[in-house]
């Protein structure tokens, strides 16, 4: 038999190893027979833009899906303590870069790892040298995700610049889901997308590399580094990089197959108070309605 033939055969088993892997992971994944919390409506919208610019059957989506992702993966504090919030806004980071699938899912990931502040790659929070803010697992830690919650907090509170690491790890996880993180999600695009994406990614890493770019010198690391930055760019400020980056909006918003510009013109966090009207729309205030239910 031919090195060829062998080569052939391995590429076939693993790719059916693959997909025997990936289907244990969906098979796993349930739909809980569970009512959304009112008071997380509250959570998304006081800290989450991206939810308040939905519809309301978008955002019945939207709840539903966080109920599902908190349901079924686990979020773990590490140094740290874990509330409702930070729940909600993992979930929520989760659900925005493929919102515009609804089939689809996080199954791949079993357990979310909170970390109170930047680490590295020991794992380690105190000493010098900790500038990890967010980290994909592989190998041993496959199936894991590690986020900073100093980080997560500031990604849905910062309005001046376009990071968010929760947004970003998630979007390095679609990137993943055809089995490696290359910058390429090939199951969202066909692949004549891939050329002229990759082009395009080089030229304006070039760009960044000469001082002649906006975006963050952190996506010239490499192209998977590139898609998740432009992935946050996308979400966080889309109004922003449809102007001076025309041909990358264009070809992201293929990928994520959402018009976030349009979206944009609604996305704001809204502060509701005791005295504020009650999100339900019961016409009541907020405090003598679901601001009376005791959290869960």
């Amino acid at each position: 038999m031919g090195i060829a033939v062998i080569f052939f055969l391995v590429l076939i088993a693993i790719a059916i190893a693959w997909v025997f892997y990936n289907q244990g992971f969906k098979a796993a994944w349930k739909i809980p027979n569970v009512v959304f919390p009112k008071h997380w409506r509250k959570i998304l919208i006081e800290e989450v833009a991206f939810y308040n610019a939905l519809n309301a059957k978008e955002k019945d989506l939207f709840e539903r899906k966080v109920v599902e992702f908190v349901y079924n993966i686990k979020i773990t504090p590490v140094k740290t303590d874990v509330d409702e919030i930070d729940k909600v806004l993992i979930a929520a980071s989760g659900i925005i870069p493929i919102f515009s699938f609804p089939d689809w899912s996080h199954y791949q990931l079993k357990e979310v790892l909170l970390y109170p502040k930047s680490f590295d790659h020991d794992f380690e929070t105190e000493g010098k040298g900790k500038s990890i803010l967010g980290m994909v697992g592989t190998g041993y830690m496959d199936g894991k995700m590690i986020l900073s919650k100093r980080s997560l907090r500031h990604g849905f509170k910062s309005e001046t610049d376009s990071d968010n690491t929760a947004i970003h790890e998630f979007i390095h996880l679609l990137d993943k889901k055809d089995g490696s993180i290359d910058g390429l999600p090939q199951l969202f695009v066909d692949r004549s997308f891939a050329i002229p994406w990759f082009d395009l990614m080089d030229a304006k890493i070039k760009e960044i590399e000469a001082g002649q770019s906006d975006i963050q010198d952190y996506a010239t690391t490499n192209r998977a580094e590139f898609f998740s930055v432009l992935g946050e760019y996308f979400f966080e400020k889309p109004r922003m990089l449809a102007k001076k980056h025309p041909e990358l909006y264009d070809m992201l918003e293929q990928v994520f197959k959402q018009d976030m510009v349009t979206r944009s013109s609604k996305m704001k966090r809204i502060t509701i108070g005791r005295n504020s009207k009650c999100f339900c729309q019961s016409g009541k205030k907020y405090k003598v309605c679901c601001g009376a239910i005791t959290e869960i």
